[in-house]
C-alpha cells in the first residue's frame, strides 16, 4: 500500500491510500440495476478515473472539488488507468495533508505573466480600448490572476485563464502585425484581454480555488453575455463612444465562433473572427499539451471528449524528449 502517490506515478496494480480531490463526481446505477460512483481524482500531478461499485453515498456530486481520503487497487480499462476504490471519505478533524501536493497549477510565472499582460493593455494606443481593458482588469483582477480556465476542458488549473488569455493575447499581438491591412491591434487585443473576463463571476470555486459549478448567472446567461453586459456598463462610465463599445461587446458576444458551440452571434468583423480562431487553438493546443503528458510515446490517446478523436504521441516535446 502506497499512501498519497502522486496521480502521475500510480501504475497498474498499485494498490493507494491517501488524499485526493474529488474533481468530478456522478452518481450512476449499472447495468444490474445496483448504484455507483463514476469519480475523478486529481492533484497537482494529474487526474485519474474513479470508481466506486455498490456504492450510493454520501460522497457524491455535492463534493465535487473537495478533498476526500481514498483506498483502492489501480487497473486499467479501455487503455486508460482506473482506481477501483474500496473506501471513500471526506476529510474529518484531524486528518492531515498537504494541499499544494493537490491542486495544480499553471505552468507558468503568474507575477510575470500578469504583468506581461498589463504590458500589453498599455501598448493599446486606443484610450478608449485600454481603458476599458484596464478598469475591468481592475473589477475583476484578483480572481481573475488565480481562476482556472475552465471546470474540466482545458486549462482547469489555478492561473488557467490568465495562462490561456496571456497566450492568446501574444498570438493576437503576431496576427494583428501580419494581417496589419486587415486588422485593428488596438480592438483584436482589447477583446482578446476581455473574452473570459466573466469567467470570474460564471465560476463558483472550492476552498482549494478549483472549479466545482457553475453559478446561477452563469447558467442561466453565461459568461459571454455577461462580459459584454460588463463591457456595456464600463464603456458607459467611462463615456467611451457607443460604436466602440457595440464592436468590443461583439467581439465577446462571438469569441465561440459558431451558435452550435456557444456563440451568442456568429463574428462579423475580421478582428471577431480572428479572436474566435485564436480562442479555438490555444484551449485545442492545451488539451493535447495535457493528455500528451499521459500517453507514453508511439502510442495512442483515449477517446477525448473534446476533440471527438484520439491523439497520437510522436515523441516531440516535452512529453517525448
Amino acid at each position: 500500500m502506497e499512501y498519497n502517490k502522486p496521480i502521475a506515478d500510480i501504475g497498474v496494480g498499485d494498490e493507494v491510500e491517501g488524499f485526493y480531490v474529488l474533481k468530478v463526481a456522478n452518481a450512476k446505477t449499472s447495468n444490474a440495476g445496483k448504484p455507483f460512483l463514476a469519480a475523478t481524482l486529481s492533484d497537482k500531478t494529474g487526474n485519474i478515473e474513479a470508481k466506486v461499485w455498490d456504492y450510493a453515498g454520501p460522497v457524491g456530486p455535492a463534493d465535487e472539488g473537495k478533498v476526500i481520503k481514498v483506498r483502492g487497487q489501480v487497473s486499467e480499462y479501455r487503455g486508460a488507468l482506473q482506481m477501483i476504490l474500496s473506501r471513500i471519505r471526506t476529510v474529518q478533524a484531524g486528518d492531515i495533508y498537504d494541499p499544494g501536493n493537490l491542486v495544480p497549477v499553471a505552468p507558468i510565472d503568474a507575477k510575470a505573466a500578469w504583468e506581461e499582460l498589463q504590458d500589453y493593455v498599455n501598448s493599446i494606443d486606443d484610450k478608449d480600448y485600454a481603458a476599458v481593458c484596464g478598469k475591468l482588469l481592475d473589477q475583476y483582477g484578483a480572481r481573475f490572476r488565480t481562476l482556472p480556465g475552465g471546470k474540466s476542458m482545458h486549462h482547469s488549473f489555478l492561473y488557467g485563464l490568465l495562462m490561456h488569455t496571456l497566450n492568446m493575447v501574444r498570438t493576437a499581438d503576431f496576427l494583428a502585425d501580419l494581417y496589419a491591412e486587415t486588422v485593428d491591434r488596438d480592438l483584436l487585443l482589447a477583446g482578446t484581454v476581455l473574452h473570459d473576463v466573466a469567467k470570474c463571476d460564471e465560476f463558483t470555486t472550492s476552498d482549494l480555488g478549483l472549479v466545482t459549478e457553475y453559478s446561477v448567472k452563469g447558467q442561466l446567461l453565461g459568461h459571454l453575455m455577461m462580459g459584454a453586459e460588463a463591457v456595456a456598463a464600463a464603456a458607459r462610465e467611462l463615456e467611451i463612444p457607443e460604436e466602440k463599445s457595440v464592436l468590443l461587446q461583439h467581439m465577446l458576444l462571438s469569441h465561440h465562433g459558431d451558435p452550435q458551440f456557444g456563440a451568442a452571434v456568429l463574428p462579423m468583423c475580421a478582428e471577431s473572427e480572428l479572436l474566435s480562431l485564436i480562442d479555438l487553438v490555444d484551449s485545442r493546443m492545451e488539451i493535447y499539451r495535457e493528455n500528451l503528458t499521459e500517453t507514453p510515446e508511439g502510442q495512442f490517446s483515449k477517446r477525448l471528449l473534446a476533440l471527438d478523436k484520439k491523439i497520437y504521441n510522436h515523441g516531440w516535446g516535452e512529453s517525448g524528449r
